[in-house]
């Protein structure tokens, strides 16, 4: 499906540097393509579906659940030659190809282990079919330094064991032969020397009919002769001609094992696929770290809210300078359709443009992004934007005619699911002509009912943004004093262009800008200082009310913070009340107490004791059932409750009738089901590698081998031998 925010929008908004920025944090070479490569996904639900991925991978640098490295080597040559007939692979290529499975199947277990953490990465992992028998069969051929292994067959091995008998022989060959020729004196002082990868003898020149062996080249001066001796030759000869009978039996072993991998290629496929997506998804993790990304709400009304939100890629290059970058706060919504930011040049209206549009597209490529929490994002079909210089050299046209061209496509694709972004609306013709053209143009999109953010300098513009009824004015703010800008965005009002304040500040001379004022037309400069005189008064508001709620936060604070500590106080006073009559009541009863003891003690009567105790009981009885005196019920009252009572059990039988019926049928279609389930179980096959179990048994074993209807069961501690006849399916081999 094609993509409708096209290449162009993705340039206007320097989308590309962010993925150059991300593609930094991959760990392989198809990761950062795959990066380079992400266009904004088209299909709400799987774009949902990776930022969840994303999402979740970045939690897992929060918690202890670390997920296992996805570092890989690139198999796609591999996979290639396994779909070419009588091909085979090399022993390094099977031992990146081990790699590759191992990494796949750790991966996709640790996903399944820990699903619950991480519900939408398992979810994707669970697309991938896999087997162990990949890297098993390969780890039986392949030893860990990525060579044949001896054990890989027993022509192989003695064959290796033969070429290290002969290498030893030729070693005790060499020795022999020169200690010989040395005792001799027929050697030079360095007695020998290497050609070829050969040991040979440094014999003297004047002693070279001496010595056997064939002679293999001289010194510069000729003065030494380098030759081998004839015995070690012979066993030369015979090592090579093992070394090539090695080398054949290795070419058949790895044909053999590339037969045995090849059906698998599909499967390889997807390992690397899925893995290559993995590093996409944990660069995009490690870039939101950096710059602070989260995933915020997406809204089911159509509404965008970006609180506190930062430019990443100014962001980024002020943490660099360790300069502070002020955030933008910017909603859209159906009362507030199209925002209209006006207000002088080097403000921030371009870079606010781009801070809503560049995170619009980065949202919708599964890319989280540095804004508040409580930020909201919507789903757009189509992003336009006409930002920048678009002069074309290649078409010869000027500046409008390229933005008129432009404004047809918008007025082609805009529709009620579109946000649209412009710089400098109108800009490029005669002003009064221009403008009076963009403001059909911001009708036009408003009758739409598309979303939208424009930059201008127009005032007939600022002044149809006041009329319409969803358009909002919003301004740039600056210092009026200093003129410097500030950088925030305030909706609301229109901002003054400052033109003749800012050529005053910037050395232009008092009498030359008087000349110019003299030039415009007085309602225009009415206009311009009406609306500067308005920023100023509302910039000093703000600051008053600012400042008010500074100091209404303080008295909130203190006013919590004296209901807390009361709150405090009076519990610590009923806690005390009550246990000064706790303790009142137990001096009571120990008195009473001690009183009889003391009257038994002297008269030493039982029963007087005993009659005095019941009596104080009985007391104290009459007094908890006077406090304690439960509400007494009218004959109507008991009448009704017994009736209700009478209705709830009489509904309660109806309903377990009604239950009982639905238990049978349940029960019935268990025991049909339950009776198929046994049928094909019955008619079932057993094969090797079928999980299986004895009846009522809980131990699940694994069928290793099959003779005469007697299976070998591996439990893994020990092995046991069983008729089929006897075993339960638990889990049938995958293929």
């Amino acid at each position: 499906m094609k993509s409708k925010i096209t290449n162009k929008t993705l340039k206007d908004l320097e989308f590309d540097v962010v993925l150059s920025h991300i593609a930094n944090y991959c760990q392989t070479d198809l990761g950062k393509k795959a990066v380079l490569e992400i266009v904004p996904i088209q299909k709400k639900e799987t774009l949902i579906d990776e930022l969840h991925q994303t999402n979740e991978y970045l939690s897992s640098f929060e918690n202890d659940n670390r997920i296992p490295n996805h570092q890989f080597d690139e198999i796609t040559k591999e996979i290639h030659l396994l779909g070419v007939e009588n091909s085979f692979l090399e022993a390094q290529a099977f031992q990146k190809i081990a790699t590759l499975s191992e990494t796949t199947i750790e991966i996709l277990n640790f996903f399944k282990k820990f699903a619950e953490y991480f519900p939408s990465l398992f979810k994707n992992s669970q697309k991938i079919d896999y087997t162990k028998e990949i890297h098993e069969s390969i780890h039986k051929i392949i030893n860990r330094f990525g060579e044949v292994s001896d054990n890989a067959s027993a022509e192989l091995k003695a064959i290796r064991k033969e070429i290290n008998s002969v290498r030893g022989e030729i070693g005790n060959s060499f020795t022999k032969a020169l200690n010989h020729y040395a005792s001799n004196d027929y050697l030079d002082d360095i007695r020998e020397s290497v050609i070829d990868n050969q040991r040979v003898l440094a014999v003297q020149a004047m002693h070279r009919k001496k010595v056997k062996g064939s002679l293999l080249g001289n010194s510069k001066t000729g003065s030494i002769v380098y030759i081998a001796p004839e015995a070690t030759l012979r066993l030369s000869r015979r090592l090579q001609d093992l070394i090539y009978e090695e080398q054949q039996e290795i070419v058949r072993i790895l044909k053999m094992l590339t037969n045995q991998i090849r059906p698998y290629k599909s499967f390889l496929e997807q390992y690397q696929g899925y893995l290559t997506h993995l590093d996409t998804v944990s660069a995009k993790t490690k870039y939101a770290q950096k710059i602070n990304g989260l995933l915020p709400k997406f809204s089911h009304s159509k509404k965008v809210l970006f609180r506190d939100a930062y430019h990443p890629i100014l962001l980024e290059a002020n943490t660099k300078k360790n300069i502070s970058t002020i955030p933008q706060t910017l909603e859209l919504n159906q009362n507030q359709q199209i925002i209209v930011i006006s207000g002088p040049n080097a403000g921030g209206k371009s870079i606010t443009l781009k801070t809503i549009g560049l995170l619009q597209v980065m949202i919708q490529s599964a890319i989280l992004i540095p804004v508040h929490e409580r930020s909201e994002v919507y789903f757009f079909d189509t992003i336009l934007t006409d930002i920048g210089d678009n002069q074309s050299i290649e078409n010869q046209l000027s500046t409008y005619s390229y933005r008129l061209k432009n404004m047809r496509d918008f007025l082609r694709k805009c529709d009620n699911n579109t946000l649209f972004l412009i710089d400098e609306f109108g800009t490029g013709s005669d002003p009064e002509l221009g403008g009076a053209l963009a403001e059909i143009f911001l009708e036009e999109f408003y009758s739409k009912n598309a979303y939208g953010v424009i930059t201008t300098h127009y005032s007939n513009l600022k002044v149809l943004a006041n009329e319409l009824e969803n358009v909002t004015n919003a301004n740039m703010q600056f210092d009026e004093r200093t003129l410097e800008p500030l950088f925030k965005l305030f909706i609301g009002q229109a901002g003054s262009s400052f033109t003749f304040e800012v050529a005053q500040k910037n050395g232009i001379p008092f009498s030359l800008i008087n000349r110019a004022k003299k030039k415009v037309e007085r309602g225009k400069i009415r206009l311009d200082k009406t609306i500067s005189k308005l920023q100023k008064e509302r910039n000093k508001l703000q600051r008053t009310s600012e400042n008010l709620e500074k100091e209404q936060d303080k008295a909130k604070m203190h006013s919590d913070n004296l209901s807390e500590k009361e709150s405090k106080i009076q519990d610590k006073l009923e806690s005390f009340q009550e246990l000064y009559d706790n303790n009142q009541k137990m001096l009571s009863i120990g008195r009473k107490v001690n009183e009889m003891s003391n009257t038994y003690f002297q008269s030493n009567n039982k029963k007087k004791l005993l009659a005095d105790f019941m009596k104080w009981i009985l007391m104290e009885k009459n007094k908890y059932v006077t406090l304690h005196k439960p509400i007494k019920k009218t004959k109507v009252q008991k009448k009704k409750e017994t009736e209700t009572k009478k209705t709830i059990e009489k509904e309660l039988e109806e309903v377990k009738k009604e239950v009982l019926v639905e238990v049978k049928k349940i029960r019935q279609k268990k025991n049909t089901l339950k009776k198929q389930i046994e049928k094909v179980k019955a008619d079932y096959n057993f094969k090797v590698n079928d999980r299986v179990r004895l009846p009522d048994g809980k131990s699940v074993g694994t069928i290793d081998k099959i003779e005469k209807n007697i299976a070998t069961l591996n439990y893994g501690m020990f092995t046991t031998k069983i008729n089929i006849n006897q075993l339960e399916l638990v889990e049938s081999a995958k293929k």
